[in-house]
């Protein structure tokens, strides 16, 4: 029985221990079962901080943004603004309370340097009364040195960005009567620089690097409005100068004008004038000099005869220089009727030819004219070119030595038909080109010297050109001979 007991006890107590043994375990399975779920606990205890740390940075990097793209469009808008005007003093007016508060600021001041009066002068003022911003000004310019480094550095001073300088933060915060500020140089390529300053009293506002490069942006864009504003000053000035000056010589050159032509009047009245009161007795003396010549009053030794024809001869060029003179001054003073009519050129020329064919032999001088059909006809008085191409023909005669040549070419230029008459004669030197046109103007070189003339017959030629409505111009080289050239209108 007590066997039995004993059995049944120990049963009983196995049966315990196994039971107890089966509790540890699960205790156990279970301890860890809670340090697993422990260690999840602080991971996601850590992924949830981490999640919002991470949304913080999001949400703080989307404001930074959100206010990047709000000052980017205030500064635009502001940038529109302040370019509508092309004036100093209105440049600063362009910039108002609503764009300042727009980046974050409630007080601005913007200084230009006067570099003749050697001080500061405030162009700009929001958020302080009159006495403030005088009470500032004055404090500014006492401390001149350190705004004017701070322009000859290009630095950007702000109350989170602490400067090497004189000027503390806490000395600007108290002459400007703000807690957060910024201090940036205006620089300008044309005349004197400045500085704008923004700021706010708000203690709990801070000033970041966004908002340092916005103040940056703004100060380039008004030292940039600035320069075109003084630059469009300065042209407008020349350009008043210019005006002025142009219109002064406008009415001196007019004055001048008036002057020629009041003289070119004068001049062909004096030569209309004397030429007729010279030709009274020159055709008396051609008139007793005929008589002479024909014996009507007796024979005449053959040496006084000699003398008579002489006498004759040198009136008969006297008469040539009268009648040219007096033919350049109704050309001049437009008494001349230039009928002008279509004209064959190839029958002038054909004319001309047979005009000078006498004296071309005597120097066994070639002439050929090459007058293409479309250069046929032309609008010309005939008479009066018929004078042009003796005067230049006559010329080439002058001056080609024996044996040379002279030839007469048209070429059709739309509209217009030049001829030209060139020769192989002596040439003309480069300096007496452009007087060559000139009235009684001669070339100075020997062979002037031999050979007569009155410096009238290119001159005629030029002005019976110019009524044409033509150019007249010369192409030579000493030596190699010359081509005058003309342009007359072509006929239909």
């Amino acid at each position: 029985m007590l066997s039995f007991i004993f059995i049944s006890i120990c049963l009983i107590v196995a049966g315990m221990g196994i039971a107890l043994l089966s509790k540890v375990q699960r205790l156990k399975e279970s301890a860890d079962k809670i340090k697993t779920l422990s260690l999840s606990l602080e991971e996601m205890d850590e992924q949830a901080k981490l999640i919002m740390r991470t949304d913080m940075e999001l949400n703080k990097a989307q404001e930074e943004l959100d206010k990047k793209i709000a000052g980017l469009d205030t500064l635009q808008k502001l940038s529109k603004e302040i370019n509508t005007t092309l004036e100093e003093k209105q440049i600063f007016k362009k910039i108002d309370n609503k764009y300042l508060e727009a980046l974050g600021f409630k007080q601005s001041l913007a200084f230009l340097w006067r570099s003749l009066e050697r001080e500061f002068r405030l162009c700009l003022c929001l958020g302080y009364s009159h006495e403030e911003s005088e009470r500032i000004e004055n404090a500014v310019n006492l401390n001149k040195d350190y705004f004017l480094d701070l322009i000859h550095n290009r630095a950007t001073a702000s109350s989170e960005f602490a400067t090497d300088n004189f000027l503390t933060k806490d000395k600007v915060r108290q002459l400007f009567l703000t807690h957060s500020f910024i201090i940036c140089p205006v620089l300008t390529q044309e005349a004197d620089q400045g500085f704008i300053f923004v700021g706010t009293q708000d203690i709990d506002a801070t000033i970041t690097k966004g908002d340092r490069e916005f103040i940056s942006i703004l100060a380039n864009q008004i030292g940039q409005t600035l320069d075109n504003a003084r630059l469009f000053e300065k042209t407008w000035k020349s350009q008043q100068e210019l005006e002025i000056k142009v219109e002064e010589r406008t009415h001196q050159l007019t004055q001048a004008l008036e002057e020629v032509k009041r003289i070119s009047r004068r001049k062909s009245d004096f030569i209309s004038s004397v030429s007729h009161e010279l030709r009274t007795p020159l055709t008396s003396i051609k008139g007793y000099a005929a008589i002479l010549l024909a014996g009507k009053l007796g024979a005449m030794p053959d040496e006084i005869k000699a003398r008579l024809e002489k006498i004759n001869r040198h009136s008969d060029e006297l008469m040539q220089m009268i009648n040219d003179l007096l033919d350049i001054s109704r050309i001049e003073s437009g008494k001349v009727d230039m009928k002008i009519a279509g004209q064959d050129l190839k029958s002038i020329v054909e004319k001309i030819s047979d005009l000078l064919s006498e004296q071309l032999k005597i120097k066994n001088i070639t002439f050929a004219g090459n007058i293409p059909d479309n250069c046929q006809n032309i609008m010309a008085a005939r008479g009066q070119i018929e004078r042009v191409f003796i005067n230049l023909v006559g010329n080439a005669l002058k001056f080609t030595p024996q044996n040379g040549k002279i030839s007469i070419n048209a070429n059709r230029l739309n509209n217009t038909v030049q001829i030209d008459v060139q020769d192989t004669g002596f040439g003309i030197p480069q300096d007496d080109q452009e007087h060559i046109f000139d009235e009684f103007y001669r070339v100075d070189n020997t062979i002037n010297q031999e050979v007569k003339g009155t410096g009238l017959g290119l001159a005629l030629v030029r002005q019976i050109i110019e009524a044409h409505q033509g150019k007249i111009w010369v192409e030579s080289k000493p030596g190699e001979g010359s081509t005058f050239s003309f342009t007359l209108k072509a006929g239909q």
